[in-house]
């Protein structure tokens, strides 16, 4: 079954069943801090064409820092902190996957800032295929705010460190990706989130 297939198939399917924890998060979203119901952030997609990515919003309206997160954050909103762990706040991307921006499974997508700093041979290699929601990149980092916080200067670390490690690993996954990996990596994940709502 092509990828893309498989991933309207599955993005669509999967709207669908959580169609009503989508609308409850929404309204807590909406009820719990000022502001819009989902985060709408340009990123970087296949082929370096820029869209603009969904999520459920999880910091306060208008606040201004880095695009990282580090730590315990004070602009997370008290339902932003739960949607973030579990990582809910993601579930939007399943409409970016439907409009063909986004696949379920593929390099997280960055914003322009740190895009800018990719090497040029492993840039063309990293955005060859679409961006996805979960990668093998994520699951090895998915604790990146912690590690952050431990850094004197965590713009710092995640460019010198952190970027050029997820971006070695985007690479490696863009050259080497089937579908029965993509399932290898969805189900990791998975099993990765169930243990941390356990």
């Amino acid at each position: 079954m092509p990828k893309r297939l498989f991933d309207l198939l599955v993005a669509t399917l999967a709207l669908l069943l959580l169609s009503p924890l989508l609308l409850v998060v929404a309204v807590v979203v909406k009820f719990d801090s000022p502001g819009p119901v989902f985060f709408r952030q340009e990123r970087v997609g296949r082929h370096g064409v820029p869209f603009r990515i969904h999520k459920f919003r999880t910091m306060a309206t208008g606040a201004g820092g880095l695009p990282l997160t580090v730590g315990d954050d004070p602009r997370i909103t008290r339902s932003g902190a739960w949607l973030r762990r579990t990582r809910v706040d993601e579930l939007p991307q399943l409409i970016d996957v439907l409009q063909g921006s986004m696949s379920l499974v593929g390099p997280r997508p960055e914003v322009p800032r740190y895009v800018a700093h990719y090497p040029a041979d492993l840039r063309e290699r990293a955005l060859a295929v679409r961006p996805g929601i979960t990668d093998p990149a994520s699951l090895a980092f998915i604790d990146e705010s912690e590690l952050l916080a431990r850094a004197a200067d965590p713009e710092r670390e995640y460019i010198e460190v952190i970027l050029p490690a997820k971006l070695q690993r985007a690479a490696e996954y863009a050259e080497h990706a089937t579908l029965a990996s993509d399932l290898g990596v969805l189900l990791a994940t998975l099993r990765r989130l169930a243990g941390r709502r356990g």
